[in-house]
């Protein structure tokens, strides 16, 4: 059994049913909450887990009883099917709660938290809750471990996935061809995330940032990278951009269009390490809803949120979040960048090289997981 409610986590989610077939057998099945990918991979969801894109402290609480009726859901699942694992992955206020239930359901089910709370950066006290709620963990980072390991929690460095790079290893080129991109243009690529709030929080600096940078450079076209979760959102609140962006969905023309990408503005996320690898030059930006932030404020120990950002301990590459995510200190930074080509190459050298440290020499963290998985299994019976 797998519970993935995110876009990223159902990503996951579908390369480890991948690669736990390969070690287990045609035959495994595998049953769960998941998105599109797992889906395509075989996992019947008892409800769509968009609902439960939730970022925020208040919007968590507003959402509260709905969490309650899905993870009520996801425990029926589980009773029903009887699985011999349940590995939950990441969205830790929705998998803590199912974790709970599974255990009162079943205190014999083994329990594997996949990718890590981040306790590094708030709320140290939840390794502890973890440690008593699973079997163990699997970190996606070195930094992660010793949190969880203190509290005596199995804990496995795997691996982050989104650190892998690409096997399209092109300069781009073929994108900008195919689309009638000028090899020596200018090409801002607009990331504005993969959840309904950043989207809507992030459009309108966004745009501001966009026409004060097309306003002085004619000829900077701009492209916008649209996840599949939200794209019809994106297109409405994007649409009319003047210029008119280039708009591309799905994973290898997204990728193709960071390797074509002079710079890149990207809502903070997995995409800001995908960028890194594609040795793009970026502006990391984040908004949260006032209330959110306030609160966020108390509890954050760390004053960076891009992971290469956190491994190097200063700011690669700059980071626009609240109050400091507006238009013109957009513009300022990403144009700084557009103007300076030895500023773009020191970036997105030292980017990749605090990315390359992150990855740890692992080639393999969906694979690393699943042989994880199988040593819990083999060892429980």
């Amino acid at each position: 059994m797998l519970t993935a409610v995110e876009p990223s986590a159902d990503a996951i989610g579908a390369g480890l049913m991948r690669a736990l077939r390969q070690r287990l057998g045609p035959e495994t099945r595998f049953v769960g909450v998941g998105g599109r990918r797992m889906a395509i991979e075989g996992v019947q969801s008892p409800f769509d887990p968009s609902s439960l894109a939730i970022v925020g402290a208040f919007n968590a609480i507003a959402a509260y009883p709905r969490v309650r009726r899905l993870v009520k859901a996801t425990a029926a699942l589980a009773r029903a099917e009887r699985p011999d694992v349940a590995i939950l992955i990441d969205a830790w206020g929705f998998n803590l709660r199912v974790a709970h239930a599974l255990r009162r359901q079943d205190p014999r089910l083994p329990l594997i938290k996949y990718v890590a709370p981040q306790v590094w950066a708030t709320r140290p006290g939840r390794a502890r809750t973890l440690a008593r709620s699973v079997d163990a963990l699997l970190a996606l980072h070195s930094f992660d471990a010793s949190y969880f390991r203190a509290e005596g929690l199995e804990t496995r460095v795997v691996g982050n996935p989104a650190l892998v790079p690409p096997c399209d290893v092109s300069d781009g080129s073929e994108f900008r061809k195919a689309r009638g991109i000028a090899p020596e243009a200018p090409v801002l690529l607009v990331l504005p995330g993969s959840r309904s709030g950043e989207v809507r929080r992030l459009a309108g600096p966004f745009r501001d940032a966009v026409r004060k940078l097309t306003r002085t450079r004619g000829n900077l076209v701009v492209v916008v990278a649209v996840a599949d979760e939200v794209a019809q959102e994106v297109r409405d609140l994007i649409g009319d951009w003047t210029p008119s962006p280039v708009f591309v969905e799905g994973e290898a023309d997204r990728g193709a269009a960071m390797r074509a990408a002079t710079v890149g503005l990207a809502c903070s996320g997995t995409v800001t390490s995908q960028l890194a690898l594609a040795g793009c030059p970026m502006v990391v930006a984040y908004r949260l809803d006032p209330f959110t932030y306030r609160a966020a404020q108390l509890l954050i120990r760390t004053p960076y949120v891009a992971l290469f950002n956190v491994e190097a301990q200063h700011f690669i590459a700059p980071e626009r979040i609240q109050g400091r995510c507006t238009g013109a200190g957009l513009a300022e930074d990403l144009g700084r960048l557009l103007d300076d080509p030895k500023l773009r190459s020191e970036q997105a050298k030292a980017q990749l090289e605090a990315v390359e440290r992150l990855r740890m020499g692992i080639d393999d963290p969906v694979g690393a997981a699943a042989d994880a998985v199988v040593d819990l299994l083999a060892r429980r019976g």
